[in-house]
């Protein structure tokens, strides 16, 4: 019992991490020379050889996908402390329903931000536009 108490904590925080490097990594979008992300986009200068970077337009789809990312961790974050807080609460056999609720939408939410992504990079609304 105690080892499945201990890869349900590892699995909560190794989708923690992977969510953050996600969100925080500026590799979504890579192109000869350009690479662009949620926050910023950046290019390299080919006479010196290091990044330019700006930051990210006000596209109306690129703030929904940031507000998506940032949701996700948020119930990401509730659902680990919610596992920390029903373990100690819930009687022995009790099912962990509100954890994996807000698991679920974590994952929805991750799902969306991937969606409105990749439909609007493939309608060619780049995030260049201002």
């Amino acid at each position: 019992m105690l080892l499945l108490l201990l890869g349900i904590i590892v699995l909560h925080v190794s989708v923690l991490v992977l969510l953050f490097v996600s969100t925080i990594v500026s590799q979504w979008l890579v192109v000869s020379g350009h690479a662009s992300d949620l926050w910023q986009n950046c290019s390299i200068l080919t006479s010196v050889g290091s990044f330019q970077c700006q930051p990210s337009s006000t596209n109306e789809w690129l703030q929904a996908v940031q507000a998506t990312m940032i949701l996700s961790i948020i119930f990401s974050v509730l659902s680990l402390f919610l596992f920390f807080c029903q373990l100690f609460t819930l009687t022995k056999g009790g099912r962990f329903y509100i954890t994996g609720i807000f698991q679920i939408l974590a994952g929805l939410c991750v799902m969306s931000a991937a969606a409105i992504y990749t439909v609007c990079l493939a309608m060619n609304c780049i995030v260049n536009q201002p």
